[in-house]
């Protein structure tokens, strides 16, 4: 299934904050990012891990499915993206057997809403 056509999470995304880490550590292997493509596909990326999503649409919330590594490690888990009303994204973020984060991202200057 591909984005809807309302879809307003297309796009490219600064993750500027989460529960669990700084901004140091967020940005620690480049600037934090979540990219939601309109064909299934997304990427993740903060701290050392990089991640490939496996997303599915609504027109103000996205879900996933990641695989990615994390410092040399592989792992896994799920989320979601909800847009709220200011225009952020909320993103939950968990690992598969481990921590749960809630990340806060704004659209990144150089994306353009679907």
């Amino acid at each position: 299934m591909s984005a809807p056509a309302g879809c307003k999470l297309v796009g490219r995304w600064r993750i500027v904050e989460a529960d669990l880490w700084d901004r140091d550590h967020l940005d620690l292997c480049g600037p934090a990012t979540m990219t939601i493509g309109p064909e299934n596909h997304g990427e993740i990326a903060f701290g050392a891990l990089q991640a490939s999503l496996d997303l599915g649409y609504s027109p103000s919330t996205v879900s996933f499915t990641w695989i990615g590594d994390d410092d040399m490690h592989d792992v896994s888990g799920d989320g979601f993206a909800e847009l709220l009303d200011d225009g952020s994204v909320e993103i939950t973020f968990a690992y598969a057997h481990g921590d749960e984060a809630t990340l806060k991202a704004v659209r990144a200057t150089s994306s353009t809403p679907c």
